[in-house]
């Protein structure tokens, strides 16, 4: 049980933060119609800015610092590459997001330099044990905070005249426009506070350690679980990031004991941990293609 236990502890601590990076995919699709496969670029973009200020800042306004600057540059991307293919077909622009993705990681990558860079947590690899279960400071922190960040983006959206205009946009951009909404300024806002929750998810998916070239495909996983979840749906996206990352750490622990120990298939020595969010994707995808949670689309003929 406490094997289990432990390994509940790292699922639920990296489900966090597919669950945020997952949400800012919703934001976006649930405004434009588009998937942003420039999410990766945002999140190693911000545990990079972070890994320059925490030093001279401290981590906690490091942190903010760079979450809002990647904010910033996200919605200027917005403006300055998205906006101007308003109207253009769907496919058209995911291509651009693409290509946005490559040339931000691109960028961001050249200021790792050859030294192990960091994002000055102040967790790093330190554990509790309680009554034998393995608990990982940093999987606590991601998890709570992600935690705060969904009730605060679930009263923002429920309560506030901005948040109301998101959801308004995100159900009919027409009947909003009619009523006086921006959907420019929707989509800008979208765009800002998705890659606000990249670069989130890119600090806690980088402490413990130094900072790789591969971190950006943290957001790559967290794909899965949009698709399990449903790509209109927040609530799914969390879900789909709990599941997921349960999921992984799940198989990861108990993989050997499953096949190699218990002797059955014991030539399956490759761990499948990595590879859950796609079976699982590809299963959901069989029984419901719109998602769990996602609302499924009707044709008229």
């Amino acid at each position: 049980m406490t094997q289990f236990l432990s390994a509940l502890s790292v699922g639920l601590g990296s489900g966090a933060i597919y669950a945020l990076v997952a949400i800012g995919f919703v934001m976006i699709f649930k405004a434009t119609g588009v998937i942003s496969f420039a999410q990766p670029a945002f999140l190693m973009s911000g545990a990079i800015i972070v890994s320059f200020l925490a030093p001279v800042m401290g981590f906690y306004v490091g942190a903010i610092l760079g979450v809002i600057a990647i904010g910033v540059i996200a919605l200027l991307v917005e403006r300055a590459a998205i906006r101007p293919m308003v109207g253009k077909a769907v496919f058209i622009v995911a291509i651009i997001t693409v290509g946005l993705d490559i040339v931000i990681r691109t960028v961001a990558g050249m200021f790792l330099g050859t030294q192990p860079r960091s994002v000055g947590d102040p967790w790093g690899t330190d554990v509790s044990v309680i009554g034998g279960v393995i608990v990982q400071h940093r999987h606590v922190a991601a998890f709570v905070t992600a935690a705060v960040i969904v009730v605060a983006l679930l009263l923002f959206f429920r309560y506030s005249s901005v948040g109301l205009a998101m959801r308004a946009v995100a159900s009919d951009q027409e009947a909003a426009m009619a009523q006086g909404v921006s959907a420019s300024a929707i989509f800008a806002l979208s765009w800002a506070m998705a890659g606000a929750l990249a670069a989130l998810a890119g600090i806690f998916a980088a402490t413990g350690g130094p900072i790789g070239n591969t971190l950006w495909l943290v957001a790559l996983i967290a794909l899965p679980a949009i698709v399990i979840g449903g790509f209109d749906s927040i609530g799914g996206a969390i879900i789909g990031g709990l599941t997921i990352g349960i999921a992984q750490a799940m198989v990861s622990t108990y993989h050997n004991q499953w096949f190699d120990g218990s002797g059955v298939m014991p030539e399956l020595t490759t761990n499948l941990g990595p590879l859950m969010p796609w079976i699982i994707m590809l299963v959901v995808l069989l029984v419901r293609p719109h998602g769990l949670f996602g609302t499924k689309e009707v044709e008229r003929v």
